[in-house]
């Protein structure tokens, strides 16, 4: 379906029982709902009502043309104005990769309109900011992030010859047809820009201000993410006020939605049944 939120039109994956309780999952770059294929059944067998959004940029009617449009809070405005058009007061929250900075952000601003949150991969941004303080080994993996920022660079970069180092990015998740189904949409005229309007769009004193989060919170990191270390992955507990659980996947990359869906969505149930 299609939802007029904020100006925007986004695309909205709808699944499960109509009258289920509602869950919105939130993409990473450079994806899109279509991340969530493989978790989606066990949700839906449990009883629960999915709502897998495509977030600005991707939806290509929501695509702004400047970068400053894609900062954190008009992320986190988009989400809660498709809850709204949703009739859904309150979700439970899965985010992952940038879904999750999303989802950590929309709890700890709006913690009235999330249920529970599932973050995958990505830990609450002060615990990011502490690594990178604290630890050389995450300032290492962050560095791509350099490239990202740089407007036409990266985009050359990504989208030359046939887009192979998109795919070379991709490659932890699955086998060529499931990089292509990622890889394709972002060889759309504006498509990838529109994505990495993300990062450029990033600012310290936007991530500074996401406080303590104080909904029950489940955070999923897997020990083979080339993006995130453990020292981040550790730091996010620190800075939730609510229940929080820590899942550490062994063997499994930074692509947990698409590698290893199942161990994913029975964390995300064992997060979500006891506020069912």
């Amino acid at each position: 379906m299609r939802i007029d939120a904020r100006g925007l039109r986004f695309d909205v994956t709808t699944g499960g029982p109509e009258q289920g309780e509602p869950v919105l999952l939130l993409h990473g770059f450079p994806q899109h709902s279509g991340e969530w294929d493989d978790v989606l059944p066990a949700l839906h067998a449990a009883g629960l009502r999915s709502y897998a959004l495509n977030q600005r940029g991707y939806s290509p009617h929501a695509r702004p043309t400047q970068v400053e449009a894609y900062r954190l809070g008009e992320l986190v405005a988009d989400a809660a104005a498709v809850l709204d058009a949703l009739g859904v007061p309150a979700a439970h929250v899965v985010g992952h990769d940038w879904g999750a900075v999303v989802g950590w952000a929309l709890a700890a601003t709006h913690p009235n309109r999330v249920r529970t949150l599932t973050a995958v991969s990505v830990p609450h941004p002060a615990a990011m900011a502490y690594a990178l303080t604290h630890d050389p080994q995450q300032k290492a993996r962050s560095a791509y992030m350099v490239l990202f920022r740089k407007p036409g660079v990266a985009e050359k970069t990504l989208l030359a010859l046939g887009a192979a180092g998109l795919r070379r990015l991709l490659r932890g998740v699955g086998d060529g047809a499931r990089v292509a189904a990622y890889a394709d949409p972002m060889r759309e005229l504006g498509a990838l820009t529109a994505a990495l309007n993300w990062y450029r769009a990033m600012s310290k004193s936007d991530l500074a201000a996401i406080g303590p989060v104080p909904v029950p919170t489940t955070f999923v990191w897997s020990d083979g993410d080339v993006a995130i270390g453990r020292v981040a992955a550790q730091a996010c507990a620190a800075h939730v006020t609510g229940d929080f659980r820590f899942v550490e996947l062994a063997g499994v990359t930074h692509w947990i939605p698409d590698e290893a869906p199942t161990p994913l969505a029975e964390a995300i149930l064992a997060r979500v049944r006891p506020a069912v």
